[in-house]
Protein backbone atom coordinates (compact mmCIF):
# COMPACT_ATOMS: atom_id res chain seq x y z
CA UNK A 1 0.00 0.00 0.00
CA UNK A 2 1.42 3.67 -0.28
CA UNK A 3 3.03 5.93 1.85
CA UNK A 4 1.60 9.18 0.77
CA UNK A 5 1.98 11.56 3.55
CA UNK A 6 4.75 13.42 1.96
CA UNK A 7 4.17 13.21 -1.42
CA UNK A 8 0.72 14.41 -3.31
CA UNK A 9 0.19 13.35 -6.17
CA UNK A 10 -2.11 16.13 -7.45
CA UNK A 11 -1.94 19.34 -8.26
CA UNK A 12 -4.50 22.13 -7.73
CA UNK A 13 -4.44 25.29 -10.21
CA UNK A 14 -6.02 28.46 -9.02
CA UNK A 15 -5.11 32.22 -11.48
CA UNK A 16 -3.18 33.79 -9.10
CA UNK A 17 -5.60 37.12 -10.35
CA UNK A 18 -8.63 34.94 -9.28
CA UNK A 19 -6.97 34.34 -5.60
CA UNK A 20 -7.16 38.38 -4.90
CA UNK A 21 -10.53 38.78 -5.59
CA UNK A 22 -12.89 39.74 -2.77
CA UNK A 23 -14.33 37.33 -0.88
CA UNK A 24 -11.60 34.43 -1.27
CA UNK A 25 -8.60 33.82 1.06
CA UNK A 26 -5.78 31.98 1.02
CA UNK A 27 -4.52 29.57 3.88
CA UNK A 28 -0.93 27.91 3.85
CA UNK A 29 1.12 26.03 6.48
CA UNK A 30 3.17 22.96 7.03
CA UNK A 31 1.31 20.15 8.15
CA UNK A 32 1.84 16.09 8.07
CA UNK A 33 5.44 16.35 6.48
CA UNK A 34 4.52 18.55 3.83
CA UNK A 35 2.75 22.18 2.81
CA UNK A 36 -1.02 22.94 2.78
CA UNK A 37 -3.40 24.92 0.95
CA UNK A 38 -6.79 26.30 1.90
CA UNK A 39 -8.92 28.40 -0.26
CA UNK A 40 -11.92 29.92 0.61
CA UNK A 41 -14.82 31.93 -0.36
CA UNK A 42 -15.70 33.96 2.65
CA UNK A 43 -18.10 35.82 1.68
CA UNK A 44 -20.80 36.27 4.27
CA UNK A 45 -18.73 35.00 6.40
CA UNK A 46 -18.37 36.68 10.16
CA UNK A 47 -15.19 34.73 11.79
CA UNK A 48 -11.89 37.06 11.39
CA UNK A 49 -9.50 35.15 9.03
CA UNK A 50 -7.05 35.31 11.33
CA UNK A 51 -8.95 33.17 13.41
CA UNK A 52 -9.75 31.24 10.70
CA UNK A 53 -5.74 30.88 10.47
CA UNK A 54 -5.91 29.75 13.80
CA UNK A 55 -8.46 27.13 14.19
CA UNK A 56 -7.24 25.22 10.78
CA UNK A 57 -3.38 25.10 12.71
CA UNK A 58 -5.14 23.42 15.68
CA UNK A 59 -7.28 21.09 13.57
CA UNK A 60 -4.08 20.21 11.65
CA UNK A 61 -2.23 19.65 14.88
CA UNK A 62 -4.52 17.98 16.62
CA UNK A 63 -4.88 15.34 13.42
CA UNK A 64 -1.20 15.32 13.68
CA UNK A 65 -0.65 14.40 17.56
CA UNK A 66 -3.51 11.65 17.02
CA UNK A 67 -3.07 9.98 13.15
CA UNK A 68 0.94 10.34 12.69
CA UNK A 69 3.23 7.78 12.66
CA UNK A 70 6.19 9.96 12.77
CA UNK A 71 5.11 12.00 15.83
CA UNK A 72 6.65 10.14 18.85
CA UNK A 73 4.17 11.62 21.09
CA UNK A 74 0.74 10.54 18.59
CA UNK A 75 -2.12 8.40 19.66
CA UNK A 76 -0.90 6.32 16.96
CA UNK A 77 2.64 6.11 17.99
CA UNK A 78 1.63 4.97 21.46
CA UNK A 79 -0.77 2.28 20.16
CA UNK A 80 1.64 0.92 18.05
CA UNK A 81 4.14 0.44 21.35
CA UNK A 82 1.93 -1.12 22.83
CA UNK A 83 0.77 1.25 25.57
CA UNK A 84 -2.91 1.63 26.40
CA UNK A 85 -4.38 4.74 24.82
CA UNK A 86 -7.20 6.44 24.90
CA UNK A 87 -8.80 6.53 21.07
CA UNK A 88 -9.63 10.04 20.86
CA UNK A 89 -12.19 11.56 17.91
CA UNK A 90 -9.63 11.58 14.80
CA UNK A 91 -8.28 7.54 15.68
CA UNK A 92 -11.65 6.37 16.10
CA UNK A 93 -13.20 8.31 13.53
CA UNK A 94 -9.96 6.70 10.95
CA UNK A 95 -9.69 3.64 12.47
CA UNK A 96 -13.97 2.78 11.88
CA UNK A 97 -12.94 4.09 8.20
CA UNK A 98 -10.52 1.80 7.76
CA UNK A 99 -12.06 -1.42 8.56
CA UNK A 100 -15.07 -0.18 6.19
CA UNK A 101 -12.85 0.05 3.30
CA UNK A 102 -10.91 -3.17 3.93
CA UNK A 103 -14.22 -4.89 4.01
CA UNK A 104 -15.21 -3.02 1.11
CA UNK A 105 -12.24 -4.14 -0.79
CA UNK A 106 -11.89 -7.21 -0.21
CA UNK A 107 -8.75 -6.53 2.12
CA UNK A 108 -6.81 -4.32 -0.75
CA UNK A 109 -7.14 -1.39 1.86
CA UNK A 110 -5.70 -2.28 4.99
CA UNK A 111 -4.41 -0.08 7.93
CA UNK A 112 -3.39 -3.35 9.35
CA UNK A 113 -0.92 -4.15 7.33
CA UNK A 114 1.97 -1.96 9.01
CA UNK A 115 4.11 -4.41 9.34
CA UNK A 116 4.16 -5.71 5.86
CA UNK A 117 5.14 -1.91 5.01
CA UNK A 118 7.76 -1.91 7.36
CA UNK A 119 9.61 -5.04 6.33
CA UNK A 120 9.35 -3.91 3.08
CA UNK A 121 10.83 -0.60 3.98
CA UNK A 122 7.93 1.72 2.57
CA UNK A 123 6.83 2.19 6.57
CA UNK A 124 7.95 3.18 9.94
CA UNK A 125 11.51 1.74 9.40
CA UNK A 126 13.90 1.38 6.68
CA UNK A 127 14.10 -2.79 6.13
CA UNK A 128 14.04 -4.41 2.67
CA UNK A 129 13.83 -7.35 1.02
CA UNK A 130 12.31 -9.75 3.44
CA UNK A 131 12.54 -13.50 3.22
CA UNK A 132 9.37 -15.97 2.86
CA UNK A 133 9.39 -16.45 6.58
CA UNK A 134 9.53 -12.95 7.57
CA UNK A 135 6.88 -12.28 4.86
CA UNK A 136 4.86 -15.17 6.53
CA UNK A 137 5.04 -13.94 9.96
CA UNK A 138 4.15 -10.10 9.36
CA UNK A 139 1.18 -11.74 7.60
CA UNK A 140 0.52 -12.88 10.72
CA UNK A 141 0.67 -10.01 12.62
CA UNK A 142 -1.52 -7.98 10.73
CA UNK A 143 -4.11 -10.42 11.76
CA UNK A 144 -3.70 -9.14 15.67
CA UNK A 145 -3.53 -5.88 14.26
CA UNK A 146 -1.65 -4.55 17.06
CA UNK A 147 0.09 -2.06 14.48
CA UNK A 148 -1.20 -0.08 12.52
CA UNK A 149 -0.50 2.54 9.41
CA UNK A 150 -3.01 5.39 8.69
CA UNK A 151 -0.63 6.84 6.16
CA UNK A 152 -3.19 6.10 3.01
CA UNK A 153 -6.31 7.79 4.63
CA UNK A 154 -4.95 10.14 6.51
CA UNK A 155 -4.33 13.13 4.43
CA UNK A 156 -7.64 12.42 2.70
CA UNK A 157 -9.58 12.60 6.12
CA UNK A 158 -8.08 15.60 7.03
CA UNK A 159 -8.95 16.93 4.42
CA UNK A 160 -12.71 15.95 5.30
CA UNK A 161 -12.45 17.30 8.74
CA UNK A 162 -11.08 20.97 7.54
CA UNK A 163 -14.12 20.93 4.85
CA UNK A 164 -16.23 20.18 7.52
CA UNK A 165 -14.64 23.36 9.68
CA UNK A 166 -15.23 25.52 6.78
CA UNK A 167 -18.39 24.58 6.21
CA UNK A 168 -19.69 25.35 10.10
CA UNK A 169 -18.71 28.90 8.91
CA UNK A 170 -20.90 28.92 6.13
CA UNK A 171 -18.60 28.49 3.51
CA UNK A 172 -19.15 26.04 0.25
CA UNK A 173 -16.65 27.47 -2.46
CA UNK A 174 -13.82 26.09 -1.16
CA UNK A 175 -10.46 23.52 -2.02
CA UNK A 176 -8.86 21.94 0.55
CA UNK A 177 -5.33 20.72 -0.21
CA UNK A 178 -3.32 18.36 1.86
CA UNK A 179 -1.55 16.78 -0.01
CA UNK A 180 -4.83 15.09 -1.24
CA UNK A 181 -7.67 17.38 -1.79
CA UNK A 182 -11.16 18.13 -1.55
CA UNK A 183 -13.33 20.44 -3.34
CA UNK A 184 -16.20 22.18 -3.46
CA UNK A 185 -18.54 24.87 -5.37
CA UNK A 186 -16.26 27.72 -7.92
CA UNK A 187 -12.78 28.84 -7.40
CA UNK A 188 -12.33 32.50 -7.91
CA UNK A 189 -13.03 32.88 -11.27
CA UNK A 190 -16.30 31.41 -11.35
CA UNK A 191 -15.34 28.30 -12.74
CA UNK A 192 -15.15 24.69 -11.37
CA UNK A 193 -11.81 23.85 -10.26
CA UNK A 194 -9.24 22.08 -12.12
CA UNK A 195 -6.93 19.81 -11.02
CA UNK A 196 -3.89 18.25 -12.44
CA UNK A 197 -3.39 14.43 -12.80
CA UNK A 198 0.98 13.89 -12.93
CA UNK A 199 2.08 12.02 -15.71
CA UNK A 200 3.12 8.40 -13.82
CA UNK A 201 6.55 8.09 -14.96
CA UNK A 202 9.89 7.50 -13.21
CA UNK A 203 11.80 11.00 -12.24
CA UNK A 204 8.36 12.69 -12.56
CA UNK A 205 9.12 14.01 -8.86
CA UNK A 206 7.52 17.31 -9.17
CA UNK A 207 4.03 17.85 -8.76
CA UNK A 208 2.60 19.71 -11.70
CA UNK A 209 5.81 19.64 -14.05
CA UNK A 210 4.36 17.13 -16.07
CA UNK A 211 0.66 16.21 -16.51
CA UNK A 212 -1.60 13.24 -18.31
CA UNK A 213 -4.87 15.23 -18.27
CA UNK A 214 -6.82 17.73 -16.07
CA UNK A 215 -9.91 17.16 -14.22
CA UNK A 216 -12.77 19.38 -14.14
CA UNK A 217 -14.87 20.25 -10.78
CA UNK A 218 -18.87 20.44 -11.66
CA UNK A 219 -18.95 22.35 -8.83
CA UNK A 220 -20.11 19.01 -6.32
CA UNK A 221 -18.47 18.29 -2.92
CA UNK A 222 -16.17 15.82 -3.62
CA UNK A 223 -12.30 14.32 -2.92
CA UNK A 224 -10.06 13.62 -5.78
CA UNK A 225 -6.88 11.77 -4.73
CA UNK A 226 -4.09 10.05 -7.03
CA UNK A 227 -2.04 6.71 -5.69
CA UNK A 228 0.91 5.89 -7.98
CA UNK A 229 4.10 3.73 -7.63
CA UNK A 230 5.96 6.17 -9.96
CA UNK A 231 7.44 8.34 -6.90
CA UNK A 232 8.33 5.43 -4.38
CA UNK A 233 10.12 2.59 -5.28
CA UNK A 234 13.61 1.26 -4.81
CA UNK A 235 15.78 -0.92 -7.08
CA UNK A 236 18.05 -4.43 -6.33
CA UNK A 237 19.99 -6.60 -8.30
CA UNK A 238 18.21 -4.64 -11.13
CA UNK A 239 14.82 -5.60 -10.10
CA UNK A 240 12.22 -2.45 -9.24
CA UNK A 241 10.23 -3.37 -6.05
CA UNK A 242 7.11 -0.67 -6.22
CA UNK A 243 5.96 0.51 -2.60
CA UNK A 244 2.29 -0.65 -3.14
CA UNK A 245 1.82 -3.60 -0.97
CA UNK A 246 -1.01 -6.52 -1.56
CA UNK A 247 -2.20 -6.81 2.39
CA UNK A 248 -3.21 -10.41 1.15
CA UNK A 249 -0.42 -11.78 -0.18
CA UNK A 250 2.47 -9.82 1.25
CA UNK A 251 4.73 -9.06 -1.62
CA UNK A 252 4.31 -5.65 -4.00
CA UNK A 253 2.32 -5.58 -6.75
CA UNK A 254 3.51 -6.56 -10.33
CA UNK A 255 0.81 -5.41 -12.25
CA UNK A 256 0.88 -2.63 -14.98
CA UNK A 257 -1.37 -0.11 -13.14
CA UNK A 258 0.82 2.88 -13.16
CA UNK A 259 -1.78 5.38 -11.45
CA UNK A 260 -5.33 5.63 -10.19
CA UNK A 261 -7.10 9.15 -9.79
CA UNK A 262 -10.50 8.59 -7.51
CA UNK A 263 -13.13 10.88 -7.03
CA UNK A 264 -15.32 10.30 -4.16
CA UNK A 265 -18.15 11.89 -2.23
CA UNK A 266 -15.12 12.21 0.41
CA UNK A 267 -11.90 12.87 0.29
CA UNK A 268 -11.04 9.91 2.89
CA UNK A 269 -12.89 7.51 0.72
CA UNK A 270 -11.39 8.73 -2.54
CA UNK A 271 -7.85 8.15 -0.91
CA UNK A 272 -8.88 4.58 0.51
CA UNK A 273 -9.87 3.34 -2.95
CA UNK A 274 -7.16 5.15 -4.88
CA UNK A 275 -4.51 2.95 -3.01
CA UNK A 276 -7.13 -0.19 -2.88
CA UNK A 277 -7.32 0.45 -6.71
CA UNK A 278 -3.55 0.36 -7.03
CA UNK A 279 -3.75 -3.61 -5.24
CA UNK A 280 -6.09 -4.43 -7.33
CA UNK A 281 -5.09 -3.83 -10.68
CA UNK A 282 -6.33 -2.53 -13.56
CA UNK A 283 -9.55 -4.80 -14.41
CA UNK A 284 -10.08 -5.16 -10.20
CA UNK A 285 -9.72 -1.34 -10.00
CA UNK A 286 -12.59 -0.66 -12.49
CA UNK A 287 -14.88 -2.89 -11.69
CA UNK A 288 -14.38 -1.38 -8.01
CA UNK A 289 -15.46 2.29 -9.48
CA UNK A 290 -18.16 1.12 -11.48
CA UNK A 291 -19.68 -0.78 -8.59
CA UNK A 292 -19.63 2.30 -6.05
CA UNK A 293 -22.31 5.27 -6.16
CA UNK A 294 -21.13 8.40 -6.86
CA UNK A 295 -17.25 6.99 -7.33
CA UNK A 296 -15.50 8.07 -10.77
CA UNK A 297 -11.91 7.00 -11.79
CA UNK A 298 -8.88 7.34 -13.90
CA UNK A 299 -6.47 4.62 -14.20
CA UNK A 300 -3.04 4.74 -16.38
CA UNK A 301 -1.67 1.76 -17.13
CA UNK A 302 2.09 1.04 -19.36
CA UNK A 303 -0.03 0.68 -22.20
CA UNK A 304 -2.86 3.50 -22.13
CA UNK A 305 -5.65 4.70 -19.73
CA UNK A 306 -9.23 4.00 -19.04
CA UNK A 307 -11.69 6.50 -17.23
CA UNK A 308 -14.89 6.36 -16.23
CA UNK A 309 -18.21 7.95 -17.54
CA UNK A 310 -18.57 10.59 -15.31
CA UNK A 311 -14.93 11.54 -14.99
CA UNK A 312 -14.56 15.08 -16.53
CA UNK A 313 -10.90 15.12 -17.97
CA UNK A 314 -9.86 17.64 -20.79
CA UNK A 315 -6.56 17.50 -22.55
CA UNK A 316 -3.40 19.21 -20.26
Amino acid sequence: MKRKLFFPALLAFCLLAGCRQAGYAAFTGYAQGGTYTVKADLTGVDTPRAEIAAAIDSLLTGIDFSLSGYNKNSLLTRYNAGEEIVPDRYFREVRALADRYREQTGGAFDAAAAPLFDIWGFGFTADSLPDPDRVAAALAACKEEKVLNFNAIAQGYTCDVVAAYLHSLGVHNMLVDIGEIFVEGLNPSGQGWTIGVDNPVDGNDTPGRDLNGIWQSDGSACGIVTSGNYRKFYIRDGKKYAHTIDPRTGYPVTHDLLSATVVAPTAAEADALATACMVLGPEQAQALILAREGVEGYLITGSGTWMSDGFAARAK
